[in-house]
């Protein structure tokens, strides 16, 4: 999925970006960064955050 998907879906559901990182352990500073492309989400939390949310699956590491 792309982040713009993403947020079209978090929108139909009603999900906040702040509500799911609260629930996932994760700062909202940090999804939101990786949803705006801001950090490229190779490896460590950025990438766990971009498989969780669909933006990568989790063999793309590099």
């Amino acid at each position: 999925m792309t982040a713009d998907q993403v947020k079209t879906l978090f929108r139909q559901r009603g999900i906040t970006f702040t509500q799911w990182a609260e629930e996932n352990g994760y700062s909202r500073y940090e999804v939101y960064r990786v949803l705006n492309g801001q950090t490229k989400a190779r490896y460590g939390k950025s990438h766990e955050i971009a498989v969780k949310l669909g933006l990568k699956s989790a063999a793309q590491a590099a």
